[in-house]
């Protein structure tokens, strides 16, 4: 087991990591909208979404994977009513690639934000 840390994306703010790396298998902690600056980034659930994914991305890319590697994602929302203005900003970040996938509305979240993914991807093997 390795665990992952970059500074691509916010540090983890407790007692966990940016990810852990199994085998060939990342699994990301949840990621909420930090700025590189620890400071949640303003707006809606459109600007705090594409904060998410810009961190998802550093760890994921820190971790030798990437959107396309991703096999599950799950996603935890405050208000599912915001469910269709995340989906399209999802898609842009996933194209053609469709993981598996779970939703879920919740109480409340990290710094009562509106948004937080945690993903699941495989870091392809180098022949």
């Amino acid at each position: 087991m390795e665990l992952i840390s970059t500074s691509a994306a916010p540090a983890a703010i407790g007692p966990y990591s940016q990810a852990v790396k199994l085998g060939n298998l990342l699994f990301t902690s949840g990621q909420i909208p930090l700025g590189l600056d620890g400071q949640i980034v303003e707006g809606g659930i459109k600007e705090q979404a594409h904060q998410v994914f810009a961190n998802l991305k550093g760890v994921l890319e820190a971790a030798g994977s990437s959107f396309s590697d991703v096999v599950k994602a799950t996603v935890f929302l405050k208000d599912m009513n915001q469910f269709g203005e995340l989906n399209e900003i999802y898609a842009t970040y996933f194209g053609d690639h469709k993981p598996a996938r779970s939703t879920v509305e919740v109480a409340r979240l990290p710094r009562d934000v509106y948004v937080e993914i945690e993903l699941i991807a495989v870091i392809p093997v180098e022949i």
